[in-house]
């Protein structure tokens, strides 16, 4: 598997702390959506670290298309 799996159709809000280290899951196949439980092995993918550059709310991806990983862009809002 190189293609990730669609885990949602809507961002997941997120209240984040500066600094600190979150794994997003890029594969889609974890149960703790949007972060990585290590469903990812054997698949090719590995999750990606983001560091929080505020503390703030955030919107994480789940539909895995975003181009700016792994915040959410509205790329679920497009046609598959």
């Amino acid at each position: 598997m190189t293609e990730p799996v669609r885990a949602g159709d809507a961002p997941i809000p997120i209240e984040v702390e500066e600094g600190r280290n979150y794994f997003w899951c890029t594969c889609g196949q974890s149960s703790n959506q949007p972060f990585c439980d290590g469903s990812h092995a054997g698949t090719g993918l590995a999750p990606l670290r983001w560091t929080a550059d505020a503390t703030k709310r955030v919107f994480f991806c789940t539909c895995k298309q975003t181009a700016g990983q792994p915040l959410c862009d509205g790329s679920h809002n497009k046609p598959a």
